[in-house]
């Protein structure tokens, strides 16, 4: 996560967004592949609200 800034995240997030949104109108929303995806993207969702939280924090500090 270091060095990842927000926009470069949003831009990861939509990315796999439209891949998943793809995916789903080609297989199940059990296929494995959808699943999988849908995980990463998750994982990408909580990273940038960590990083959202953290730097929303350090301006509350100053």
């Amino acid at each position: 996560m270091a060095n990842v800034n927000l926009d470069e995240l949003n831009k990861q997030i939509e990315t796999l967004r439209k891949t998943l949104n793809n995916l789903a109108n080609e297989k199940s929303l059990t296929d494995p592949e959808i699943v999988e995806t849908s995980k990463m993207l998750d994982a990408l969702l909580n990273q940038y609200e960590q990083l959202l939280r953290r730097k929303m924090d350090s301006y509350k500090s100053i």
